[in-house]
């Protein structure tokens, strides 16, 4: 992955975060965890055919049977009407829309907003990338369980409850690394992309932290994050970039 490429604007010192006492995964709170209500419900359902089909023929094996055979129909049948709209999309969409909402309001400012771009040659999108006069920016929205505590170990690790998010933050780094890259090679001179997550869902114990890069917030500050800086854009420098953005990042969906 591309090293993310020096800031050029001013950015605000991050404040000191106060750091939540570690917590012990239990396998309790793994199976709370809303990726496995699947696995939850398959093994309910499973638990409850072989107690039916155990009582009416009076063979515990034949329940055991059942069970299996529950399992294995209710596998095929998620796999087969399973959406054909990839698992992130659907996770993410609706703190999409939150951030969204938020940014249009940035438009009476002169900031100028693209949504959902891809970033060519691999599976990686910028849930949103703003251009404007404070500068140029990538904002991830995330939605995530609200029962687990957010925290940060070092400075320099992020966890959603047992959680390591460095993948994430890692993904996000990249991202605003290659937007930039494409975007610079575009117009001829260096563009910075900052790079940031706006977590939606759980409580979040800090303002904005940055770790390994990328900027960290509760997703309602999406707006002050971007608008709280001092400005290092011109009008016709921000018409250029969106423009250069526009034409190298494509939509990851089709228009209409």
């Amino acid at each position: 992955m591309s090293d993310r490429p020096a800031q050029s604007s001013a950015r605000p010192t991050a404040p000191v975060s106060t750091f939540a006492p570690v917590e012990r995964a239990s396998l309790r709170s793994l199976l709370q965890q809303p990726k496995y209500r699947p696995l939850r419900l398959r093994a309910l359902i499973a638990v409850l055919a072989g107690l039916v089909v155990g009582v009416l023929v009076s063979d515990w094996r034949a329940g055991v049977t059942g069970a299996v055979l529950a399992a294995i129909a209710d596998t095929v049948y998620r796999a087969r009407s399973a959406s054909s709209v990839p698992a992130w999309r659907r996770r993410s969409s609706a703190a999409e829309r939150r951030t969204e909402a938020q940014l249009k309001k940035l438009e009476r400012g002169g900031y100028r907003t693209l949504h959902a771009r891809a970033i060519p040659g691999s599976e990686a999108q910028i849930d949103h990338l703003v251009v404007g006069p404070t500068g140029v920016y990538a904002v991830d929205s995330e939605s995530w369980d609200k029962r687990l505590p957010v925290r940060v170990q070092s400075g320099k690790r992020l966890f959603h409850g047992p959680f390591n998010q460095k993948p994430r933050l890692t993904e996000a780094a990249w991202e605003a690394s290659q937007a930039g890259e494409l975007i610079t090679k575009k117009i001829g001179r260096e563009v910075t992309v900052v790079p940031s997550l706006a977590i939606y869902g759980p409580a979040i114990p800090w303002k904005i932290l940055s770790i390994r890069n990328v900027d960290v917030y509760e997703g309602s500050r999406a707006r002050k994050w971007i608008t709280k800086r001092e400005h290092s854009l011109t009008e016709p420098e921000i018409e250029e970039i969106f423009e250069a953005a526009e034409q190298t990042l494509p939509p990851r969906y089709a228009e209409g």
